[in-house]
């Protein structure tokens, strides 16, 4: 595909109205003279077929398959919609095939032991590469942040905090300070301080970061155009069905894993866990590749990707038990309960993997770890609810100005410059950013300095607390400080962390969408912890400075430890990341598995459902869903309700104005007159039926396998000719003498497609499309066919309903 601006903007190139995004399916090369598939929303269908092809016997000589299917035949298009009903039976088909034969021999015995392993032996590679990626790209991605600033003299490879382990001149209290490390003004003027070296560090921070992003935007659209974004939208698509091909290809892989480094070291507003889910699916798509049950089948591939995701949620935040709940709340459309098993698995050995690794070079697999030493108390609970408040505001405005800017760059000329847009997004980020040392350093750097319970030897200018007044009494012991004064350092980190949270939740509308690998998780969060960190310290200093109060004197005592910032920052991070996503029970697994702070769940919870509610009264969709709505995916919310009072017949195709249905029939029709129809039409499939006068049903076909069988059958069976019948039935009416042979297509005929009657509730025919996965549905009145249901003519029929614009279903 073109690169130019694709990403999170309308695919070119289309197809049907159900059209699922490939992932992968055998791509089939069809004569100059078919038209491609449906184009047109009117009709177009989607339908089961076999997809098995078996020999054709007859007395006449017809079509020798030699036991083989016809290459294509059962495959699909890119921007299709996969049928789960004909995938699943494939796949059951074949599972009792191999169980018979395993009766028969030891070898075959070996074989079925083989194929039941496979899955397994699958997630074991899945999570193991992807853990690998991730260590790789928390390793480099640390290391080229660090080098917007310096550079380590005893190693270049080593990033800040790694050259001054190394050193023998490092005290506790200036961790950050050694000789090995030196800043560009260092190298440059030899001097670390003064104007001169402020301005030198100011500008390399700015060059590096503008380098830095143009190359991952240059990759992105000169190699892997899907590259770019968070991935999560179009994976939540994809699982639910659509085919896009390339968008886990082993290119999107190499340059999503490449950029993704580029873009987050670049100091953007955008985190990596989001497309870290993406390159995980990659990496399970690639190796489903290694084994045939998976590489052939649609269905059980999606099973393995929604596996993929859970490892992806996982290696991005050492939480393997919050990833499986990630995919199956979030991500997945389809999660039976082996899928639950095997996510679990994967999971566990890409935490392991990256533990092995360990990229934080702490020993330990959580990203944010802390240890709070004052529990919280039940009067905290409404501080906390304020943060879900706020959460569920700030959720709900950056989904709304994201989704207007993002319409605004696909309507305007500025789509059309990517890269000066990326360009332009980044040198506001750097200027704005390296004044403000909170906003100067690495999201998960800001996140673990809010998160941070302050200790006695705590440098951090957070934990710059003045003297207690002696006449209070209380002791300090150990770790734990009692409530104290605010000091000036800590006045003047407040103030710098208004400016930040300001400069953040301005700065992230901006740059989510933009055209290098973005996610939104680690941004959210960091805007929700600064928030809690501001309150928890307000709250601190109210303890201290009005111990009477009522609503504290019951359980602030002076001289206690009762209040603690950095447990209001991990609040306000999982409230806001909540109000954007509206995730709810994995994200609070996620956030006590990423700070171990288990104790806490009662507060994550409270704050994570004040959040969804306040964000739901402001509108319904996450960020994810709204991003999907956005660019015009064939994707069915199964969150969202259908509440209208119409019947199959206001939506079925076609409408009383338009054209009959175009059907095949049974037994009369001749090669040419099928051609002349396909042609004449770009409908993705056709009914067929007994004859014009009864439209009894027979079954369905899909366009594709049919033009596959009747040039296979042109080209490798003697005699079709234009005039040649074309069969659907059992028994074939009897044919002259001399006549052309006929062509059999019993085998591509699909004979218990869904239907529903014409007087069906629309809120049972969109259940049973969310459920059974289902493409087209056909519309029968008395046993008479009357028309067809597509998924896009469902969606459509909702927006519509909902007052939308119905042709933003298009996927175009």
């Amino acid at each position: 595909m073109d690169g130019a601006g694709f990403c999170n903007d309308h695919y070119s190139g289309g197809a049907s109205d159900d059209d699922l995004v490939d992932i992968g399916g055998p791509h089939v090369d069809f004569a100059d003279d078919v038209p491609p598939l449906d184009r047109d929303y009117y009709g177009s269908g989607y339908g089961s077929g076999s997809g098995e092809v078996g020999t054709s016997n007859g007395h006449m000589k017809l079509l020798d398959l030699l036991d083989e299917a016809v290459p294509g035949v059962g495959t699909y298009e890119d921007f299709n919609t996969i049928d789960w009903v004909r995938e699943k039976s494939k796949d059951r088909d074949r599972h009792r095939e191999i169980t018979s034969k395993s009766k028969l021999s030891t070898w075959a015995l070996l074989q079925s032991v083989s194929d039941a392993f496979s899955g397994w032996l699958l997630m074991l590679l899945v999570g193991l590469s992807s853990g690998a990626l991730a260590g790789l790209i928390d390793i480099t991605a640390h290391w080229m942040t660090d080098l917007k600033e310096g550079v380590c003299l005893s190693g270049f490879w080593f990033n800040h905090e790694h050259c001054c382990w190394t050193s023998n001149e490092t005290t506790f209290q200036e961790r950050d300070r050694c000789p090995e490390w030196k800043s560009w003004a260092e190298l440059m003027v030899g001097t670390p301080e003064g104007a001169s070296a402020y301005i030198i560090n100011y500008l390399l921070y700015v060059c590096w970061a503008l380098l830095f992003s143009l190359l991952a935007v240059f990759l992105v659209r000169a190699f892997a155009p899907y590259a770019c974004g968070s991935g999560i939208p179009e994976i939540k698509t994809i699982l639910s069905g659509f085919i896009i091909r390339g968008y886990l290809g082993k290119w999107t892989l190499l340059i999503k894993t490449i950029t993704l480094v580029l873009a987050v070291s670049s100091g953007l507003s955008l985190g990596k866990e989001g497309p870290m889910v993406h390159v995980s699916c990659c990496c399970a798509n690639i190796l489903c590749h290694l084994f045939t049950k998976y590489r052939k089948n649609e269905a059980k591939r999606r099973e393995v990707l929604s596996a993929a995701a859970a490892v992806g949620v996982s290696v991005a935040f050492g939480a393997p038990i919050g990833g499986v709940l990630f995919s199956l709340e979030e991500v997945s459309y389809y999660f039976p309960l082996k899928t639950l098993w095997r996510s679990f698995f994967a999971a566990l050995v890409g935490a392991f993997t990256l533990r092995s690794i360990n990229p934080f070079g702490n020993s330990r697999l959580v990203l944010f770890y802390v240890e709070f030493h004052a529990p919280w108390h039940l009067l905290e609970l409404v501080p906390f609810v304020m943060l879900g408040i706020f959460g569920g505001l700030w959720g709900a405005l950056f989904i709304r100005t994201n989704i207007a800017w993002c319409r605004r760059r696909k309507t305007t000329r500025l789509g059309r410059f990517p890269v000066v847009e990326v360009l332009l997004v980044t040198l506001a980020t750097a200027v704005l950013a390296f004044p403000n040392e909170y906003t100067r350093m690495s999201g998960s750097e800001l996140i673990s300095e809010l998160f941070n319970d302050c200790s006695l030897l705590d440098s951090s200018k957070l934990c710059d607390y003045a003297e207690r007044d002696p006449a209070i009494n209380g002791s300090e012991s150990g770790n734990e400080l009692p409530d104290r004064p605010a000091g000036s350092g800590l006045y003047t980190a407040l103030w710098q962390l208004v400016l930040a949270l300001i400069f953040k939740v301005v700065i992230t509308i901006f740059t989510f969408g933009i055209k290098v690998p973005s996610g939104l998780f680690i941004p959210s969060m960091a805007v929700g912890a600064i928030a809690g960190r501001l309150l928890g310290v307000g709250m601190e200093q109210l303890a201290y400075y009005h111990p009477e109060w009522s609503m504290l004197k019951g359980w602030c005592t002076p001289g206690a430890d009762c209040i603690t910032p950095g447990l209001y920052a991990m609040v306000g991070a999982t409230a806001c990341l909540g109000g954007v996503t509206r995730m709810t029970v994995s994200l609070v697994v996620i956030m006590f598995e990423l700070t171990g702070g288990l104790e806490y769940i009662v507060p994550l919870m409270a704050a994570t459902m004040t959040s969804k509610w306040v964000a739901d009264a402001l509108g319904r969709e996450g960020i994810y869903e709204a991003h999907i709505r956005l660019n015009g995916y064939p994707f069915l919310e199964a969150k969202e309700e259908y509440a209208h009072q119409t019947l199959a017949m206001d939506v079925m195709r076609p409408r009383r104005s338009d054209p009959a249905l175009a059907v095949l029939t049974q037994d009369d029709m001749t090669v040419g007159q099928v051609e002349e129809l396909v042609a004449a039409t770009e409908y993705s499939g056709y009914p067929v039926v007994v004859s014009h006068d009864s439209l009894r049903l027979v079954g369905f076909v899909l366009r594709r396998d049919l033009l596959i069988f009747i040039e296979n059958a042109r080209k490798h069976q003697e005699g079709v000719v234009s005039a040649s019948l074309v069969l659907f039935g059992d028994h074939p009416p009897p044919q002259p003498a001399n006549g052309p042979p006929p062509v059999k297509l019993r085998s591509i005929l699909d004979l218990c497609p869904f239907t529903v009657t014409d007087h069906t509730p629309m809120e049972i025919v969109v259940d049973i499309f969310r459920k059974m996965g289902l493409r087209q549905s056909l519309v029968t009145h008395n046993g008479r066919l009357l028309g067809i249901i597509t998924k896009k003519d469902i969606l459509k029929h909702m927006a519509q309903m909902a007052n939308r614009d119905p042709d933003s279903i298009l996927f175009n």
